[in-house]
């Protein structure tokens, strides 16, 4: 965004483009500013400013003409209004006063703000008595400071004579006004030199006063709770009035003891956190630059133990004055209408009044073309006369507010100063200002057009501003492009380049967290910026606040668009703020945290209203930590019990803070209470005094009264035993009452014994009692228990019995899988015992198919059903269809079974078949699918064949296709399908009956493979590894991985062939530190290729040079073939002298010298060979190579032998010509003339010669 130009600019420009006009309005451009000060202080009223003829100044104070430079104390300064005093010792009153600087020239008059010099006497220090409090322990008491009357706000510290400070806490707190208060005093405060200093900084002083002795009596008695009472400020309520923008400070410093608790509400709305503060332990409300919207009722609660009191503060917010809306210095032509609005705002509404150059318009004489309505000052028709400097100036009962605008009536040809070409950008959504400052007299007119549009003026979202630029608001992508400014009736135009971003976006933005105190807190803020901004600031706020790690490095750590609070605390409640800057937007976006907590235990636990069974229990909530309480848990303790334990008695909702609670006779308790919130219980609260009831006779009677006799003759009275805490009182017992159903009259037997059960012998077998138990103690007896019936112990199982009962015994089919059972009940009489039931036994035979199994007796399965002694008919069912069972019924009492019935059979009719046992899927190409299958393992009957239906399930909708009279012999079938497509198939069984349920099975077929194209490598030093995923649906497929290594020299190689289902393959036999390529081809295709650099050293080849060349290694052999066979001569000449025949050599001592090595490889030479040789010169003659002590030098001359065996190795990268090799296993060489034989039997030494 361009800056708008200022006034003083444009006159720059004039007298650069328009040199002959040099004439420029007085423009203030350091204003002077409202000093306090001491007599000790330096006083400077600062009045710059430009203009053209450079303007000159003159002072007013308190209305009257001020010249500073007739006063010999003041300097003033040659090139401005600025004057100044040094500090001195004399008086300085005189300086007191309101000051207007006027800055004027040929153009007009500029007006300075008015700034004020108040004069105050240094602080000194008044004699004062020694003050020396004495009170009683337990009480409140205000240590007084009395600071110097002073307009300045001294800095107060309260310290001991050794100048440390007094320590201030919730008891102790100093006032707003300096004053010590204590809320209540102990011993530990009494001492002698609580001194309060006083410090001026603008003064440069310090004042000390005298120090206050403070005595604090001991109590003769325990010291009293006192209620609170309010210390500062003092009654019900108090009022402030406080001007917007300053701060405010309410005070609530209340005694008590035990020192109040301190709350603050708003009582006309909610209390902004973000705009308030606490300080000094709570007992300050601040409001740091208030606004009007803080207007209204505020409310102090000091709380303790002994009661509540509150103080109501009434807070009015006016203003000074403020500008709503500032005139504008233009330029004008003449006969144009001039505008210039001034509108003000403050509480109370301020005063507008208008000047021209320094005098008030009223003081003017009227012009009809001058007017002023509703703050507007109108001229119409301007002339160049009406060039001035027009003041309009607010006033209301704070202060007065003053601003200068030019009219500069000129003529001027039109011009644009904005540069042509510039470049804008924005992001989406936000507003910009293309500019398009002209300048000229009258002012120039402009006009703009877009790229791909004409005229702006119809777009709603773009207007042209009073200064020609173009303003868009609310930017949108399509705004992108070019835009023309053109100044009407002429043929100067600009253009501008707009580029219209994306708008920053926060898509995650921070939660309201609910974070137990001392758990970590996270907050993420994730976001979208447009790819060609830069990277953003995240910028975190805590209620506005900026936060970074450094402020507090273990409090918070943030990484980048996250912030971490490892370790909440309550004061890291709050609302926290993730901004995203950019160069052109900002996105923000706001999140919680709320610290909650277990909540704390009630307290003040009170009994009231006791009675014989209840009592009333209240209590104080505690602190809740954020999270509500649910509930209130009331546990009790029996303090006269051994085994003492708390344990739960009662719960009442959270909002609850009393309840009645039953108790029972005869037992001592006490209370306590506990809340209970999202987090947690809190701590138990104390415990109340104990409390005892008086004993009553028993409320109840035990339950579970019933005879459990077994023994024959016996009856076993027993029941379950009452709590302890129901016997009531004293000396309790259970009263036990018995008695025959028939034949023993009225009257009851009764025993009394302290425990279960009770045994009465001697009564018969299974005979009917009435029997009941009372609970009775020492002060009476329990309600009337109710009888019930029991019998006493049976006898042998059964008497006279049929084996053949139950009689008629049937079986009903009601469908393939269930059926009901029917049978004639058995006489009670013949039962000796209590009748249990009867039991069916279900004997599975197994399907129709196999009646060997019926006929053989051999069940496969056998269940059995229990039913009650009054039932005469049971439905079974979960039976198999199409198949054989056997049924048989008895009868059981307490005693066991008795016989069984006889087996009735009968066999389940047909149903419809189970799934097939199995489907499997087969796919031999990409259109076609095998589905084979195995039969139901339960077919329920004579299968019948298979339905198979079939649908595509990757695509909506689709039609259920149908395959059927699939034979019951059949066990696959081969189906044409889209290879693109998924299927799901329902193979189903059946029978006469129907279908039976479908094994289900999904699949689709499986493509022509392909080798990997999606691999991943990692390379050794001389391999590398290759992974990849196998695709579905695809066969494996053989393929190779080609290889070149990238130097140039080499082929390309291949692997051994590799399948696709693999996954894996490491490719060996590379060199370390080389580069190669990978390829995979496949139908004459490359379908993968890469390059990859084997780890390591890198391996160095030899060079090679013209030692590798042929026609060297050529020229180098001959010469060591040559040297060699002059060596032999050389041998063969000593050894005869250097003529031989073959006579000779057969007759005469061969010298073990002349022969290289053991071997008669050597042929018998013919005469006319040996003639041709003995004929030779000898090659040997005149030659020092013959003698013995060049042979000796050869052989032991290492610079020889060393060229010969580094030509030898020459030789053999050619010739192939290897070491000697062991006897028996030699080749011939020519460098072995042992070995060495030519074609007709000669040495190849000798043909060599010839």
């Amino acid at each position: 965004h361009f800056p708008l130009f200022t006034w003083e600019f444009l006159m720059t420009c004039m007298i650069f483009h328009f040199p002959y006009i040099l004439k420029s309005p007085p423009v203030i451009t350091a204003q002077p500013e409202s000093v306090t000060t001491f007599s000790a202080d330096d006083i400077t009223l600062t009045c710059e400013a430009t203009g053209n003829p450079p303007p000159t100044f003159r002072w007013v104070k308190d209305g009257v003409e001020f010249d500073p430079s007739k006063d010999p104390e003041l300097s003033v300064s040659r090139d401005s209004g600025t004057f100044s005093l040094t500090a001195k010792d004399g008086p300085i009153h005189q300086y007191q006063g309101r000051y207007n600087c006027y800055a004027s020239n040929v153009l007009g008059t500029a007006v300075s703000n008015e700034a004020r010099i108040v004069t105050e006497n240094t602080p000194t220090l008044q004699k004062e008595k020694k003050v020396s409090k004495k009170v009683e322990e337990g009480e409140s008491v205000v240590l007084p400071c009395n600071p110097p009357n002073s307009t300045v706000a001294p800095v107060i510290h309260w310290m001991d004579k050794k100048l440390r400070h007094i320590q201030q806490n919730e008891r102790v707190i100093q006032g707003r006004d300096g004053n010590l208060y204590f809320s209540h005093v102990t011993e530990a405060d009494s001492r002698d030199d609580y001194t309060c200093n006083t410090q001026f900084p603008s003064a440069r002083i310090i004042v000390l006063k005298e120090p206050i002795k403070l005595t604090v009596v001991p109590s003769n008695s325990v010291v009293r709770n006192r209620r609170p009472q309010m210390m500062r400020p003092t009654g019900p309520s108090s009022s402030y009035l406080v001007l917007s923008g300053q701060n405010l400070d309410l005070e609530c410093i209340a005694q008590g003891l035990p020192s109040p608790k301190i709350q603050w509400i708003r009582k006309d709305g909610v209390l902004s956190e973000s705009r308030t503060s606490k300080d000094s332990y709570d007992r300050v409300l601040r409001f740091k630059n208030i606004s009007v919207s803080d207007s209204g009722e505020y409310q102090c609660t000091a709380t303790n133990l002994q009661g509540i009191i509150t103080h109501t503060y009434s807070v009015t917010v006016e203003a000074a004055p403020f500008w709503t809306k500032e005139p504008k210095s233009q330029l004008y032509s003449p006969g144009e209408t001039v505008k210039l609005e001034c509108k003000a705002d403050g509480i109370p509404s301020p005063e507008v009044t208008w000047s021209i150059n320094g005098n008030l318009l009223t003081d003017i004489d009227p012009d009809p073309r001058r007017s002023v309505k509703h703050g507007v000052l109108t001229l119409k028709n301007v002339e160049l006369s009406d060039t001035a400097v027009y003041q309009c100036k607010a006033v209301n009962k704070h202060s007065s507010i003053l601003i200068n605008a030019y009219v500069y009536v000129i003529e001027l040809p039109p011009q644009i100063l904005t540069e042509d070409g510039v470049m804008y950008s924005v992001a989406e959504g936000q507003m910009i200002e293309l500019a398009c400052e002209t300048f000229g007299s009258p002012r120039p007119n402009v006009t703009w057009e877009g790229e791909t549009w004409g005229a702006l003026v119809a777009n709603p979202r773009m207007s042209q501003l009073l200064d020609g630029s173009l303003q868009i608001s609310n930017a949108s992508l399509n705004d992108s492009g070019q835009y023309t400014c053109t100044v009407s009736n002429s043929r100067i135009t600009i253009t501008a380049e707009l580029d219209v971003l994306n708008k920053t976006v926060i898509v995650k933005p921070p939660l309201a967290l609910r974070i137990q105190r001392g758990k970590p807190a996270t907050l993420t803020c994730e976001y979208q910026v447009d790819s060609r901004q830069d990277a953003p600031q995240v910028q975190w706020r805590k209620n506005l606040q900026k936060l970074t790690e450094s402020s507090d490095s273990d409090k918070y750590m943030i990484d980048e668009s996250t912030l971490i609070i490892p370790d909440v605390k309550e004061e890291d409640e709050g609302t926290y703020t993730c901004e995203v800057i950019t160069t052109l937007d900002i996105a923000e976006a706001s999140g919680s945290i709320t610290v909650v907590d277990r909540p704390d235990p009630p307290t003040q636990i009170q009994m009231t209203e006791p009675k014989d069974r209840s009592v009333t229990l209240s209590w104080t909530p505690g602190d809740d930590h954020n999270s509500p309480v649910l509930e209130y848990l009331i546990e009790f303790e029996e303090t006269e019990y051994e085994r003492k334990e708390w344990e739960e008695l009662s719960r009442v909702s959270g909002n609850s803070q009393r309840t009645t609670l039953s108790l029972k006779p005869f037992l001592s308790y006490r209370f306590r209470v506990i809340a209970i919130n999202d987090i947690g219980k809190s701590d138990p609260s104390m415990y109340t005094d104990v409390i005892s009831t008086p004993a009553a006779p028993p409320d109840s009677n035990p339950e579970g009264v019933r005879s459990d006799s077994i023994d024959p003759g016996t009856l076993l009275i027993t029941w379950k035993e009452m709590d302890r805490r129901s016997f009531n009182g004293p000396g309790f017992e259970y009263k036990v009452m018995w008695r025959k159903v028939l034949g023993s009259g009225p009257s009851w037997h009764i025993k009394s014994i302290k425990s279960p059960p009770l045994i009465i012998t001697d009564v018969g077998n299974f005979s009917a009692f009435e029997i009941k138990v009372q609970a009775v103690n020492e002060m009476g007896e329990g309600p009337e228990p109710k009888s019930t019936i029991g019998y006493s112990g049976e006898d042998c199982e059964f008497l006279n019995v049929n084996p053949d009962a139950p009689l008629n015994v049937g079986v009903d089919l009601i469908s393939s899988t269930a059926i009901k059972v029917v049978w004639a009940p058995i006489k009670r009489e013949t039962v000796r015992g209590r009748l249990q039931g009867y039991k069916i036994s279900l004997m599975y035979y197994g399907p129709e198919s196999r009646r060997e199994h019926v006929r053989e007796g051999k069940p496969s399965n056998i269940s059995f059903v229990m039913t009650d002694s009054n039932e005469e008919m049971k439905v079974l069912g979960d039976l198999l269809p199409y198949s054989h069972y056997a049924l048989s019924v008895s009868v059981i009492n307490n005693k066991g079974e008795g016989p069984q019935s006889d087996p009735l059979t009968f066999h389940t009719p047909e149903g419809v078949p189970g799934p097939p046992s199995s489907l499997l899927l087969d796919s031999p190409s990409e259109t076609e699918m095998i589905l084979h299958w195995t039969p139901p393992s339960q077919p329920n009957g004579i299968l019948k064949g298979y339905i198979l239906r079939y649908q595509q399930v990757d695509k909506e909708d689709n039609p259920m296709q149908v395959e059927k009279n699939i034979d019951h012999g059949v066990s696959h079938v081969s189906l044409k399908l889209d290879p693109h497509s998924r299927y799901r198939f329902y193979l189903r069984g059946y029978t006469s009956l129907g279908e039976g349920l479908p094994i289900i099975r999904e699949g689709a077929t499986t493509l022509d493979g392909v080798p990997p194209s999606n691999i991943s490598l990692s390379t050794g030093e001389t391999s590398v590894n290759l992974t990849w995923v196998s695709k579905e649906r695809q066969r494996n497929v053989g393929f190779f991985i080609h290889y070149l290594k990238k130097d140039g020299k080499g082929t390309w190689k291949h692997s051994e062939r590799v399948n696709s289902s693999q996954s894996f393959y490491t490719l060996r036999g590379l060199q370390s530190g080389s580069e190669y390529r990978l390829k995979i081809d496949f139908k004459n295709k490359t379908l993968w290729e890469d390059e990859i650099q084997t780890a390591g050293a890198k391996f160095m080849e030899v060079r090679k040079g013209f030692v590798t060349e042929s026609w060297f290694i050529g020229l180098i052999s001959a010469l060591v073939l040559l040297l060699l066979v002059l060596l032999i001569l050389c041998f063969i000449k000593r050894s005869k002298g250097g003529k031989y025949s073959v006579k000779e050599k057969e007759e005469g001592q061969i010298d073990s010298e002349a022969r290289p090595m053991n071997n008669e490889g050597f042929g018998e030479y013919s005469d006319n060979e040996e003639k041709r040789t003995a004929s030779q010169p000898s090659l040997c003659e005149d030659s020092k190579l013959c003698n013995d002590d060049a042979l000796d030098d050869y052989a032991n001359s290492n610079s020889v032998q060393t060229e010969v065996i580094m030509d030898e190795s020459l030789a053999s990268q050619s010739s192939g010509v290897r070491d000697v090799p062991d006897p028996g296993t030699q080749e011939s060489s020519p460098l072995n003339p042992a070995t060495a034989i030519s074609h007709h039997g000669l040495p190849n030494s000798a043909a060599l010669l010839d």
